[in-house]
């Protein structure tokens, strides 16, 4: 990083790091109050993104709790929420079969009525307009790269990163230094393991007394189908195969408006097989006989990846520290039964924008927003986490009793058992060791139904400046051939979703070679890493994936 001196700054009451839902509606709610009562309040949001909703994933079937309290006229407003789902099925899959669960039985968690089927990124880009007409800076392409701190530690904004840095990070012919913005409060909406919010953990101790957060990652992909495979509303859950039983995952299949379906995989990040490659179990579930007829006549148009927070309300830390707070998954609020986040991560964001109003009235505002905690332990976001909580670890059993226990779990005892079941361990600890593991032989894609890594990330716009620092770093570069080949196989190589890792051969060794060009900002290498050797850092603002309608 260059010279602090060299760069400008702005100061903001709040400024909002990512324009997800929780930023977005967290930036919306300070500004409706500032407006009610016609005070001076100036908030900025900033977005790595090319544009809102750029680099915004998620399956998504909408829960509209949040946004019937934010902006109760979202359906005079044009929101677009334009697919109502009309029916709903969950499957468990064998090789060649599937049993479909009754209705009558579907925990009160899984069912849908009431719920829209959306694309999330154009559902923040709607979001956006809403802010900006409430006079919310809005800042898209620019990475927030680093905290700043006062000198009694409290966080006092933020810097986004330099442009035109070469590759070893000196300034280019075209340098432009990054932007210092300081507020009273930062709002950290960064979604699923933000590398700034991880850092804001380990500075503040946010995690202490709290279980590790548990991840999923999620791999998407865009369809566009015959219209006699297209039923506008529905929602398909599976579970099972091709996954063996002792790990977690399933998939989704919703049919959003113009023939189009969302379908993706999610796979527990917890999983042990080294082998395993997310990315190939989601190909090869799309051939399931009961599956790969709504394919049949399509076309893909988009793909992309995510991981997802799994932990719950045993990994929800401490969200306030100093001079700001965190909001959304960025903090961990997603409902892993409902398979849904955008609600609670807007209500958290919510919740803190009213903390930070009351706190910015007095004649001396609290240094801390402690208030946010305290009204988010009070609020419906907490309850839906608590009685979500037994779910996910009930898991590690294997799918047949954890099935068994969430039915029990979620019907009979309504979330209200009188035990928390615990994790137990972080996804990083969870691999295997090659020779206690079995490889799997994934089939070739066929171009048609079935694809490789590099055609999906060509179809997820995903681009990078050129001759830019590598943001995937290393700690230590020998680690990933002396212990991570040597007894893992390499699995950085399998659980990137994008390509971005591969190990070739270079003057008579293997090498690790990092195609950092392919990352669709996922964060799983980061996230599993059996060594905890790869850092997630921001590439220059602007970079990334561009989603179109995810």
């Amino acid at each position: 990083m260059n010279d602090k001196t060299e760069r400008e700054s702005m100061e903001f009451d709040v400024v909002i790091v990512g324009g997800g839902p929780a930023g977005l509606a967290a930036a919306i709610r300070l500004r409706q109050l500032a407006v009610a009562e016609g005070r001076d309040l100036t908030v900025c949001v900033v977005e790595k993104g090319s544009e809102i909703g750029a680099h915004i994933l998620s399956g998504a079937v909408l829960e509209p709790r949040a946004l019937d309290e934010l902006i109760p006229d979202w359906k005079e407003k044009a929101a677009p929420l334009n697919t109502p789902v009309s029916d709903e099925k969950i499957m468990f899959l064998s090789e060649t079969g599937a049993i479909t669960t009754p209705k009558i039985f579907l925990p009160p968690a899984m069912k849908n009525h009431g719920n829209y089927i959306i694309s999330l990124g154009n559902f923040c880009r709607w979001l956006a307009e809403q802010a900006e007409a409430l006079e919310v800076e809005v800042y898209p392409g620019f990475a927030a790269a680093e905290v700043l701190y006062h000198g009694d530690g409290a966080v006092k904004g933020i810097a986004t990163g330099d442009m035109g840095l070469d590759k070893d990070g000196t300034p280019g012919p075209n340098h432009e230094p990054g932007m210092e913005l300081h507020a009273k409060y930062t709002f950290f909406a960064e979604g699923c393991h933000g590398h700034l919010g991880k850092e804001l953990k380990k500075q503040f101790g946010l995690d202490s007394g709290v279980e590790p957060q548990t991840h999923g990652i999620g791999i998407k992909e865009l369809w566009e189908v015959a219209p006699e495979n297209h039923q506008p509303g529905l929602v398909v859950h599976t579970a099972g195969w091709p996954l063996d039983s002792k790990t977690y995952g399933g998939s989704f299949l919703y049919h959003l408006e113009d023939n189009q379906v969302a379908v993706g995989f999610v796979v527990g990040l917890d999983y042990k097989n080294p082998y395993l490659s997310p990315f190939d179990e989601f190909q090869r579930f799309k051939t399931h006989p009961k599956i790969r007829g709504t394919f049949k006549g399509g076309r893909r148009i988009s793909y992309g990846a995510r991981a997802l927070n799994e932990g719950g309300l045993q990994c929800l830390g401490k969200l306030s520290f100093p001079g700001g707070v965190l909001i959304g998954d960025d903090g961990g609020t997603l409902n892993m039964p409902k398979i849904k986040g955008t609600h609670t991560a807007m209500k958290s964001g919510m919740i803190a924008a009213e903390a930070a109003f009351a706190a910015l009235a007095e004649a001396t505002p609290a240094k801390e927003l402690a208030a946010y905690d305290a009204a988010l332990k009070t609020s419906w976001v907490y309850k839906e986490l608590y009685a979500a909580r037994n779910v996910r670890p009930s898991f590690k059993w294997g799918l047949i009793i954890g099935s068994i226990y969430t039915g029990i779990d979620q019907m009979l005892l309504r979330g209200h058992a009188p035990w928390t079941l615990k994790h137990g361990h972080a996804d990083h600890q969870t691999l295997l060791k090659k020779n206690q593991a079995t490889p799997i032989d994934y089939p070739k894609p066929d171009g048609e139904l079935t694809f490789d890594k590099l055609s999906s990330v060509f179809i997820s716009g995903t681009n990078h400046a050129e001759g830019q620092p590598c943001h995937l770093r290393l700690t230590d570069p020998t680690v990933a051939t002396r212990i991570n080949l040597a007894d893992y196989d390499g699995p950085e190589q399998r659980f990137c979703p994008a390509g971005v890792y591969e190990f070739v051969e270079e003057s008579g060794d293997t090498v690790l070679q990092i195609n950092s060009q392919n990352c669709v900002h996922c964060k799983t290498c980061d996230i599993k890493d059996a060594t905890q050797n790869i850092n997630w850092t921001v590439p220059e603002g602007g970079g990334g994936p561009n989603y179109p309608n995810m």
